[in-house]
Formats: structure tokens, C-alpha cells, sequence
């Protein structure tokens, strides 16, 4: 049977257009149900006893959740309790429109075979297809479509011995008009509350509008936020800006609005105190109006921690408010202003732990989030003793204008708090790093194993197994996705290739395993765990380049002369015979061994002396040598604690290897931009606006060192003539500080951008070619460089520079998630590692200076931690803050950048949600000092270089 509507559209040009559309529909859809008799079922998924324990349905029934229910209740809808559901094709269709992560989380039940979860394509069977009726809102005609399908439903399944319909809605209206056609329908949290043996369900009950209503204070907080539409007039108008809002994790009053397509000079807003903050959370959409320029102000040096508390009636807002005043004058002031509205929410399950009330039996807590940027959320929970002391996931229903804090719901509990499982979980959620385990799906994608090369793996390879190929890795690394070789040619040239494994040649577009490569887009190590992006069939076997068995390859190989000059390039898929896997350490070992004269030493004497030549003339050009403090932890190999904690100590040989690989990225770069010029994948590192380096600037001034920011040739040039006589660590200090100005490097698609510069290499062009095994970029990049060559064939994907665009977006979002998730497992052993020493004493430095704090590096442990003083009015201690030239005075004595300090180490662990490293000072002595405690920190690390 086929409906159509035919109408006509009036084009840009003025054209019309007739438009005809077609909507089909059958009879012949079945039901889903094995109770059913009628319909013919080459499969079924519904039960026949489709039983739940229940005082309200005491009898075997399929739930049919409307639209609001699945994007509101998606955390009781997942919980194993509820089966044989019906989601109706309206109920997917607008779960689609409305929220992408729900979609994707109803999509993942519906394939779960054991829950029975059944999709009913109630728009194309006959019996069930309504049209909208004139007048009729979008949302009531699909109110009544859910309605119909279930009337048929509970028509169709009549039979005595058949499971009855229960429809599940919270809109009032909707209900009534359900109940008047005979439809047998509760509100959700009804039939919640009637399950038996569940309790715990009515925990995660997101809260109705009612509910919040009457948990919140009756005095206004914040201002109303504008609706949509004068939102949107409003960003048309240019009163107000759409941008990301970023909150502070220092000061919980105050955020930064990163402005979207802002043509003026600034792109970031300031915005300070509760009522311009006005109940936007980190990484919402809004709305932001700027404040008249006399209102403009200063980011605060202040760090100010919610302590939180328990009623909204306080009048601890005058006293917030009063530590973000600015200092008088135009210094530092940035544009300044206030969210009017939420344009798009970004809320997510959030982890953390309960702080239980004070108040007996009270069942109202504040849940206090892991991440600082997140803000204390209420919810309600009848389980309080027992959640307390565990991780638990909450997610936000909402935040009232009379309401100090967001209202929120119990999801799950993670495990005790502290315990390594726990707080590795914890930690991947926190930074959405995927780490299920592979689906089948995704595994049945693999070689069949055992695997070895045949003839039609040789089509179109040469085959350099003949070669003296050696990988250098760090100690203990299976994924090994890069390789080199040397030889003297009889020309007095050398020929020098890096071989890097050939994964696109196991993960073909498309399929399960390049979709699910694709979405983890990148290799997540963590102290003592790697999270693959890849099956470990794949990572740390088949494409694995390791010693002395046939691997296939792509090739980047040179012809040079003495002076490191390319004279001739080629690339080629390969077959290789790594004759060496060696360590760092031991490739130097080689090196440094004037009685070791094998083909493989010599080789790498080769490589060594070339690669000295490519980095002094990479430098010679602007690119940059900046400096981390990088730990590595020697871990027990029984408890898998960690034992020792020490800098990681970087040889020749590191710099060895990076220089061929920057070199790779280059030149293929290079060949892939000249074959797709509009969908090349590329990455950029943009220059630093020159406010990113006033810091810097300030910091080199206090040593009266003069710093050159006008381009990276300058500042390199600067930064290696900086010196200060009797300290030398400065030169380190400088560079690390250097590294936290730069902006983050991205991946991009060249038909959609026209600045390639890679600020931190001096190259105009740069691309990722060299990691395959753990970067999805590179195999991408592998794709086009396989096409440019002939050596494979394209697909549309690949040549659509929208969807490559978009596909950089989420590799951009995945490395920098990474990057975080890294830190934060860094972080959590250094913490196990201070458990168990007690209290050291060790030599800092002063890396900032704030208000009422200083930041102190440990360069032994690369650790950062941030020593708190009162001030005048708490313990009688003088503080002065100069921001023009950053110190801090406590009492008599003056903190500078870069000073020179002493402080003792312990671990603090009295609030197991936020342990803490706790830094005391013992030079300079300051009487009357009181000290805090602080986050362990690890330095806002950038790599050195982009390899």
C-alpha cells in the first residue's frame, strides 16, 4: 500500500519545485511476540512468559515506553530487571532527533539479545500508521501514533493466555487520553515503585518536573534563562554569542566562554560569580551577553574551592563574590559577561561520591563529582549509609533558578573508593575513553589464525626482507608499528627507510572493525594498561613489527646525501624481517660499544649521524625544543603497585628515531596533499595568540632574560641564549613553562582549511603516517598514501571531505580525552607511591604564583602541588599579590617564578574522594604559616615533538 503527498517548494533562485513523497506500508509486519499466532515470524523476541515481579502487574505483559520516558529514564531502562520492551519506530525516531548518546544506548539494548528488546516499525504497518490531522502539533501526532500502536498491541495480543500491553508515559495528558481508549498505562515512576525486590530502581527515577519543584528553596538564586527563540534572535542580532562553556577547575566561580565564529580579536569570554555563571555546567552550549566595558575584569589568582553545603538559604555569596574582586586599573582585564541561556546541555553520568547529610534520616545528599569543573549535584537516595565510601555514577534531571545546585539521580554504584579497580574505572568513564571489551561483531573481522603471508598478500609489495630493519622502542612494548634501515650506497649516498606496519591492509573500510576503530580513534596507555584501539591479535601480533618474522609494511624510503639532503623518495608497500628489536637503552648501548661492528650497530651509527644533521638544520628553521618532566613507574610484578618513581631519561637514540619520523609525516604528507588537495588528512599546530605568552614573558623578565615571541624562529633562538649564571635548571624551567602556552596540535581535512603551518616543527605541511597501530588517523593516512600510489583503491568515504572533516573532529576529541586520562593514571600511582613513604623532603621550584598560593614543581617526580595560605583575616598572615610582576609576599618574605624552594611530601588521604598531596615548606621558614593540602598534579604536558 503506498501514501504519497505531493507539494510544492519555492527554491533560493525563485524556481518552483513539485515534491513528491512516497510512504509505504505493509501488512505483513510481525509482532515479535512467540505468544503470537497470527502473524508469521521468522523470528521472535518477545517472551511468552514475559514476567516481571510486581504488586501493580501481577501478570505477564511488554512495556511500551513513550518518547520522554526513554530519553529521561534510559538509566532504569538499562538495568537487567526490565525486558520484552517494545520500542515503537516513532519512540527511535525522535530519540534520534533529540539525543544522539541515548539513541546510541537505547540502540546497544536493542541488540541485546537476552534483554528482548523489540523494534516495531509502527510507521509502515498498515494498522498503525496515522497521518497528522491539520492542527495537529508534531508532538500530539506522535503522542497518538505511540497510542494507536499500542491499541493495537493490546488488540492483537488479546488471548486470555497472551501477555497484556502496559504503556508507560509521565505526560498527564497523554495518559488520559490512553486510559480513554481502554489502554492499560501508568506513569513510569508507578510502575517503578511497584516492582518487588528492587528498591534501588526508585534511587535512579530521573526527577518530573513536579518532584523538582519541590525539592528547591523557595528563593530565586539565578535569572531566568531566555528561550530559544530570542536566543536565536538574539545571536542573529549580535547581542548575544554562541559558545562552549569551560568551567574553571581552580575557582568555582568562575568560567570562560570560548565564542564560536568570532570575528573579533578575543575568542574567549570571562564570566565570574553565581549569577552570570547562572547554572551553565562545563561544556554546555550557551548563550553569553557581554557586560559594558566598564564592567570587564581581570581572571582571578585566586583558587577557590565549593565546599559545599547543605540548604540554599546561605549568605556566603557576598563573601565568594568579595574574592573576585579585581585589581584597579585596565591590567589583565579581558571581555567580560553573563550566560542568558542554555542552548544546547552536554550533561553526562557523572562520577564521584556521596556526601551523606548531616540531618537523621534525611534522604536529600550532595553528591560531590570527581571532576572540579562539574558542580555539586542533590539528589535523593534512600541507600545513603550504604553508598557512602563508594564511587557512584549520578546523572543531572535538571537546575531550578531557586536551587544553589543541580538536581540529579543515583545511576550505579563503580566499587569502594580508593581501591586501583575502582578508580581506574573511574578514570576511563570520567575521560569517555571506550574500553569494552571487542564485540563479535568487531572479531569476527580478524585473520583466521594461524596466519601467514600468501601470494595475493605480494601483489603489488616488494619484498625488503633482505634488509638489515631494526625497531628501537621503550622497554617492554608490543605494539611495535615502526622500523629502519641504512645502507651506504656505492654512490657514497645513503638509502635509509622507515617501515611502518601495514594495519590498513587487515582493517578494510567500513566494516565492524574499522567502525569501531574509527570511534576509539586512538591507543590509551595508562600506568601499567594499555586500552587498544585495536584487537590485540592485531596490535601486539599480526601488524606488530617484532624481530625475526615476516611482517607486511609501508615503506618510506630515501635516497640522502652527506649532508642529510633528500635527493630521491619513494614509497611502496613492503615485506620485511626485522633483524632487531631493541630498547633505547640498548640501541645506544650499540652505539656507544666501539667493539661492536655488526651490520645492525653500523646501521644505527649511520641513522644517528644523519638523524643530528636533520635536527640541527629542523632547528636551524624555527622548530621548537620545549621540555617536560616525564615519570615513568617501576611497578611490583606481583600487586602491581608501584615501587620506584623516576624521570624518564631520554637518549640519542630517542631523538633517532623521532627525527626519521617527523621526516615520514612529512614527506607523506606532502604526496597525499598533491594527489587529494581537498581531502588530504593533515595536522596543524597553530601559532599562540600573544596573550598565551605573558606568562612567559613575565616569569623571563624576573631573571631579566629577554624573550622574542614574534615568531618560533625567535623564540627558539631565545630560548637557547637563555641563561642565568648559577642556575642551571633555568633554561629547563623556561622551556617548560614555553610548553604550556602552546595551543593543542589537531588533525584537520585540507578541502576545509587553508592554514597547514605546524608551528612547533617550522613545517608547512605535516600529517600522522607512522602509528598505525595506535592512531587511527595514520591509517587513514595509509588509505590515500595506498591510492596515491596504486597500490590499493579508494572508497566514497574517503574522498568526502565532510566526513573526513567530521571524522577529525572525533580523532581530535579522543587524543585530547587520552592525553587527560593519561595524567589522571599518572596521577592516581603517584599517589599509591607516596602511601607508603611517609614524609620526604625534596628541592622545588616556583612555577605560578597566585593569590593566595604557590605552584611548586618537584623536577625528581615531575609532580606539581600547590601550597595554600590563609589570609589576614583567618590566621593573622599578611599576604601581597603583585600580578604585573607575579609574586606572592607572605609576612616578610617574597615568592617569585622560579624561585627555589623546600618543601616535605606525604600523602594526605582523610578525603579518599580528592587524596592529596600535601606540601609543607621547610625553606624559607615563614612563622604562623598554615599550610593545606592539594591535588596531586602531574605537569598540563604537550609532547616535545609531534611524532
Amino acid at each position: 500500500m503506498l501514501k504519497s503527498k505531493t507539494f510544492v517548494k519555492k527554491t533560493r533562485a525563485g524556481r518552483v519545485m513539485k515534491i513528491v513523497r512516497e510512504h509505504y506500508l505493509r501488512d505483513d509486519i510481525w509482532c515479535g511476540s512467540e505468544a503470537c499466532d497470527q502473524c508469521r515470524q521468522d523470528s521472535t523476541v518477545l517472551q511468552r512468559e514475559a514476567c516481571i515481579e510486581s504488586n501493580l502487574c501481577t501478570f505477564s505483559h511488554y512495556l511500551i515506553p513513550d518518547t520522554n520516558v526513554v530519553l529521561h529514564q534510559i538509566d532504569i531502562l538499562e538495568d537487567p530487571v526490565i525486558c520484552n520492551v517494545v520500542i515503537l519506530q516513532t519512540v527511535l525516531q525522535e530519540v534520534r532527533h533529540r539525543s544522539a548518546p541515548i539513541y546510541k544506548r537505547l540502540k546497544d539494548l536493542i541488540h541485546e539479545e537476552e534483554r528482548h528488546f523489540y523494534t516495531f516499525t509502527n510507521e509502515h504497518h498498515r494498522e498503525t500508521f496515522i497521518e497528522r490531522e491539520p492542527g495537529e502539533s508534531a508532538n500530539d501526532r506522535n503522542d497518538r501514533a505511540i497510542r494507536v500502536a499500542a491499541k493495537w498491541y493490546t488488540e492483537h495480543l488479546a488471548k486470555p493466555d497472551e501477555p497484556k500491553v502496559v504503556l508507560l508515559t509521565n505526560d498527564v495528558a497523554n495518559k488520559q487520553k490512553a486510559q480513554e481508549s481502554g489502554l492499560l498505562v501508568y506513569k513510569f515512576e508507578e510502575y517503578v515503585k511497584g516492582l518487588i525486590a528492587n528498591p534501588e530502581l526508585v534511587d535512579r527515577l530521573a526527577l518530573s518536573n513536579d518532584e523538582k519543584s519541590d525539592i528547591t528553596g523557595s528563593r530565586v538564586l539565578f535569572p531566568e534563562h531566555f528561550p530559544l527563540s530570542r536566543i536565536q534572535a538574539g545571536i542573529k542580532s549580535g547581542a548575544f554569542h554562541q559558545g562552549t562553556f569551560k568551567a574553571s577547575r581552580d575557582n568555582y566561580l568562575e568560567a570562560k566562554v570560548f565564542i564560536q565564529n568570532n570575528e573579533e580579536d578575543g575568542t574567549e569570554v570571562l564570566i565570574q560569580g553565581l549569577q552570570n555563571l547562572n547554572r551553565a555546567v562545563h561544556l554546555d552550549v550557551v548563550a553569553v551577553q557581554l557586560l559594558p566595558r566598564s564592567q570587564w575584569v581581570a581572571p582571578s589568582s585566586i583558587m577557590l574551592q565549593d565546599v559545599g553545603l547543605a540548604k540554599d538559604d546561605t549568605n556566603e555569596e557576598e563573601e565568594e563574590e568579595d574574592a573576585l574582586k579585581s585589581p584597579k586599573g585596565d591590567v589583565g582585564r579581558k571581555p567580560t559577561g553573563k550566560i542568558v541561556g542554555i542552548i544546547k546541555r552536554n550533561w553526562r553520568p557523572f562520577c564521584g561520591m556521596l556526601n551523606v547529610s548531616q540531618i537523621k534520616e534525611s534522604t536529600r545528599h550532595l553528591f560531590t563529582p570527581a571532576d572540579r569543573c562539574i558542580p555539586r549535584i542533590r539528589i535523593e537516595t534512600r541507600q545513603a549509609s550504604t553508598l557512602a565510601g563508594q564511587r557512584i555514577m549520578v546523572a543531572i534531571d535538571g537546575w531550578p533558578k531557586d536551587s544553589r545546585y543541580p538536581n540529579g539521580h543515583f545511576v550505579r554504584t563503580l566499587g569502594i573508593a580508593g581501591e586501583k579497580d575502582t578508580e581506574e574505572a573511574v578514570l576511563l568513564l570520567e575521560h569517555d575513553i571506550p574500553h569494552q571489551a571487542f564485540s563479535q561483531a568487531v572479531l569476527s573481522f580478524l585473520p583466521k589464525m594461524p596466519w601467514s603471508i600468501k601470494p595475493e598478500d605480494m601483489v603489488g609489495r616488494e619484498d625488503l626482507r633482505n634488509l638489515n630493519v631494526c625497531s628501537v622502542d621503550p622497554p617492554g612494548c608490543t605494539d611495535i608499528d615502526d622500523a629502519l634501515h641504512y645502507i651506504e650506497l656505492g654512490n657514497g649516498n645513503f638509502e635509509v627507510g622507515v617501515h611502518i606496519a601495514d594495519v590498513s591492509h587487515f582493517i578494510r573500510p567500513c566494516n565492524a572493525l574499522d567502525k569501531e576503530a574509527a570511534n576509539r580513534g586512538t591507543t590509551v596507555y595508562l600506568c601499567g594498561k594499555r586500552i587498544d584501539m585495536v584487537p590485540e591479535l592485531l596490535s601486539s601480533n599480526l601488524c606488530s613489527l617484532r624481530s625475526n618474522v615476516d611482517r607486511l609494511a609501508f615503506s618510506s624510503i630515501w635516497e640522502m646525501n652527506q649532508e642529510a639532503e633528500i635527493l630521491k623518495t619513494r614509497f611502496t608497500k613492503s615485506v620485511i624481517n626485522s633483524k632487531a628489536s631493541l630498547t633505547y637503552a640498548e640501541a645506544q648501548m650499540r652505539i656507544d660499544d666501539t667493539g661492536k661492528n655488526d651490520n645492525i650497530t653500523k646501521s644505527l651509527r649511520g641513522l644517528n649521524k644523519l638523524a643530528k644533521i636533520l635536527k640541527k638544520r629542523r632547528i636551524e628553521k624555527g622548530a621548537l625544543t620545549l621540555s617536560n618532566v616525564e615519570v615513568r613507574f617501576h611497578m611490583d610484578s606481583e600487586t602491581h603497585d608501584p615501587v620506584e618513581l623516576q624521570t624518564k631519561e631520554l637518549k640519542e637514540t630517542n631523538y633517532m628515531v623521532e627525527e626519521f619520523m617527523l621526516l615520514a609525516n612529512i614527506s607523506v604528507a606532502q604526496k597525499i596533499y598533491d594527489e587529494f588537495a581537498e581531502c588530504a588528512l593533515l595536522r596543524k599546530h597553530p601559532a599562540p595568540p600573544p596573550s598565551n605568552y605573558d606568562i612567559l614573558m613575565k616569569a623571563a623578565k624576573s631573571q631579566n632574560v629577554l624573550l622574542r615571541t614574534d615568531s618560533a624562529k625567535t623564540l627558539a633562538d631565545s630560548l637557547e641564549a637563555a641563561k642565568v649564571d648559577g642556575f642551571g635548571y633555568f633554561n629547563t624551567l623556561l622551556r617548560i613553562l614555553a610548553t604550556r602556552c602552546m595551543m593543542q596540535a589537531i588533525y584537520f581535512c585540507s578541502g576545509m582549511d587553508s592554514d597547514f603551518h605546524h608551528y612547533g616543527l617550522a613545517t608547512p605541511i605535516y600529517t600522522h603516517f607512522t602509528s598505525p597501530i595506535r592512531r587511527y588517523a595514520d591509517i587513514i593516512v595509509h588509505r590515500l598514501l595506498a591510492v596515491a600510489i596504486g597500490a590499493d583503491s579508494t572508497y566514497p568515504d574517503l574522498t568526502d571531505k565532510h566526513k573526513l572533516s567530521a571524522l577529525c573532529n572525533n580523532l581530535n576529541y579522543r587524543h585530547k580525552m587520552s592525553q587527560y586520562a593519561q595524567r589522571a593514571s599518572v596521577a592516581f600511582h603517584t599517589q599509591l607511591f607516596f602511601k607508603t613513604r611517609g614524609i620526604l623532603s625534596e628541592e622545588g621550584f616556583v612555577l605560578f604564583v597566585r593569590k593566595n598560593a604557590i605552584i611548586v614543581l618537584i623536577p625528581k617526580f615531575g609532580l606539581e602541588g600547590t601550597v595554600f595560605f590563609d589570609g589576614k583575616d583567618k590566621c593573622g598572615l599578611n599576604l601581597v599579590f603583585d600580578e604585573e610582576f607575579p609574586s606572592l609576599t607572605v609576612e616578610q618574605h617574597t615568592f617569585r617564578i622560579f624561585d627555589r624552594v623546600k618543601v616535605t611530601i606525604s600523602l594526605d588521604d582523610s578525603n579518599i574522594q580528592h587524596q592529596k598531596i600535601r606540601m609543607a615548606l621547610i625553606e624559607p621558614v615563614i612563622p604562623g604559616v598554615s599550610v593545606s593540602a592539594t591535588d596531586v598534579g602531574t605537569p598540563n604536558k604537550k609532547p616535545k615533538l609531534d611524532r
